[in-house]
């Protein structure tokens, strides 16, 4: 059975193997991360564990029992009972429910663990599948994005209210 588990420093292998490993399919969906994400990996690694560690920003990884990470769910700019929620999962299990089970799982984790009422997500008109599991974990449309909010792209951002 698959883990939620908080990002740590032992994650480092299977992360950049996960991302390796699905650039291509989360291009086209997402702006691709560039060749310089991944010529300085261990950087960028340390700098989110550093960010984790001093409570802006929680990172999490859902692990296989093999040990191999099949998403990343991310709660980012925590600041006054809000944080913005970002994620990406395996194309090997893309479309089986485990986006959306465990955005479910995150939005609970992130009321009784990091004591948030508000998550907030904004997902490009091209992602399709991101705004279903969005709103099948409960999100609603709370506006349009910016174009900036998401790399130039046109889209829409979305809130869950976690206080119910």
């Amino acid at each position: 059975m698959p883990e939620l588990q908080r990002l740590r420093a032992e994650h480092a292998t299977a992360v950049l193997d996960f991302e390796l490993a699905n650039r291509a399919w989360f291009a086209a969906s997402v702006p691709d991360r560039g060749d310089a994400f991944f010529d300085r990996f261990t950087d960028r690694y340390d700098a989110l564990l550093a960010e984790q560690e001093a409570g802006v920003c929680a990172f999490h990884v859902l692990v296989a029992e093999d040990g191999s990470v099949l998403g990343r769910f991310n709660l980012v700019d925590i600041e006054n009972g809000s944080a913005q929620l970002g994620y990406r999962v395996a194309q090997h299990v893309a479309g089986h429910g485990v986006a959306t089970a465990t955005v479910r799982q995150l939005c609970r984790s992130a009321a009784d663990r990091y004591g948030l009422r508000t998550l907030r997500g904004a997902v490009a008109h091209r992602n399709a599948a991101s705004r279903k599991v969005l709103i099948k974990a409960g999100f609603v449309p709370v506006g349009a994005a910016a174009p900036d909010d998401l790399s130039g792209e046109p889209g829409t951002w979305y809130e869950r209210d976690l206080s119910h």
